[in-house]
């Protein structure tokens, strides 16, 4: 299960939100090793894209020697679909390279008739996709 603050699921939300009718994407990271999302960082969708995102290398080098420096571990990896449910595609999958990482896929489309997104977590290890509950806190209970 995925445990979220409201926080920071409004500005997965929001972000989703913001870069439509592009795909939007990006990490939460958080202290190694806890599993605990806490550090929102939005990231940049390279390709520009309705219907696919990459992230930019050069960020996502910047980003990762940043998380190591931190001792933090990308505890989510999300993005957007701006026309279809909040599933992975056969690319999300292919992509999936963080067997440790929450995959959040936030729809932009009202696919569902449950309003204007959906938000969905997903684990996914070779290849295998597992839908998982998301619970919304306020804040997180202490260590």
């Amino acid at each position: 299960m995925l445990t979220i603050t409201q926080a920071l699921h409004d500005q997965i939300v929001a972000h989703s939100r913001a870069d439509h009718p592009d795909e939007a994407c990006g990490v939460v990271a958080g202290p190694a090793g806890t599993g605990r999302p806490e550090r929102f960082i939005p990231m940049l969708n390279a390709a520009r894209s309705p219907t696919f995102y990459e992230f930019d290398s050069a960020d996502l080098l910047k980003l990762y020697r940043e998380m190591d420096d931190r001792d933090e571990e990308p505890v989510i990896v999300y993005h957007s679909h701006t026309a279809t449910e909040a599933y992975p595609s056969r690319t999300d999958v292919t992509y999936a390279n963080e067997p440790g990482a929450h995959y959040v896929l936030v729809s932009t489309a009202d696919t569902d008739g449950a309003g204007p997104f959906q938000f969905r977590s997903y684990r996914i290890v070779d290849g295998e996709i597992t839908e998982e509950d998301v619970e919304v806190v306020e804040a997180y209970e202490p260590a």
